[in-house]
Formats: structure tokens, sequence, C-alpha cells
């Protein structure tokens, strides 16, 4: 059981030390998916002009065609690739993110004792 009013404080102490633990991990998650998408706009678009270089150049339709169904399929691999990324990103960055109320939780529930 709760013994006292200081237990009480100590659990809000923790429960607002845990709380900026927890944004503090979910900023660093949203900054890295931030930068990863970025990175992925300026390959992809790197990638597009490139290929839109390539297309023009062709001396013939069937090679500027073949030029832009190869770029059409990179860049749905891409994005597909990109998408996981981005998914474990943000899973990376949930479970952070939990990490420091788990542990509260499961120091409270050995202070306060198992539900009858």
């Amino acid at each position: 059981m709760i013994k006292s009013f200081e237990d009480v404080q100590d659990y809000g102490k923790q429960g607002f030390e845990a709380w900026v633990a927890s944004a503090t991990a979910m900023t660093k998650g949203f900054q890295a998916v931030a930068a990863e998408s970025a990175e992925y706009s300026k390959r992809s678009f790197e990638k597009g002009t490139a290929a839109l270089q390539e297309m023009m150049a062709a001396k013939s339709l069937d090679r500027a065609l073949a030029v832009q169904q190869g770029f059409a399929k990179e860049a749905y691999e891409g994005f597909v690739g990109q998408l996981n990324r981005f998914g474990e990103l943000y899973a990376a960055a949930a479970k952070e993110a939990y990490k420091p109320f788990e542990t509260q939780i499961a120091q409270l529930t050995n202070k306060v004792g198992a539900p009858k």
C-alpha cells in the first residue's frame, strides 16, 4: 500500500520525469523521421532529374519509354522500401517513448501489490 503523502509526491515526481523522458524520446524519433524524409525527398528528386535528362537525350521513343519504365519501377520499389523504413522509425520511437512509463508502472505495481 501507499504509506504516506511523501510516497504520493514521489510518484508524482517520477510520473513527471517519465513524461519528460517520453516526450524527449518522441521528439528524437520525430527528428529522425524528418531527417529520413528530407533525405528520401532529395534522393527522389535527384533520381527523377537524372531520369528526365536521360529521357530527353534518348534518340528514339522506345529508348525514352524504356528509361521511363525503369525509373517508374525503381521509384515504386524505393517508395515501398521507404515506407517500411518509416514504419521502423515510428515503431522505435514509440518503444523508446514507452520505456519510462514501463519502469514506473512496474515499480508501482510492486509497491501497491496485485489486485485481489
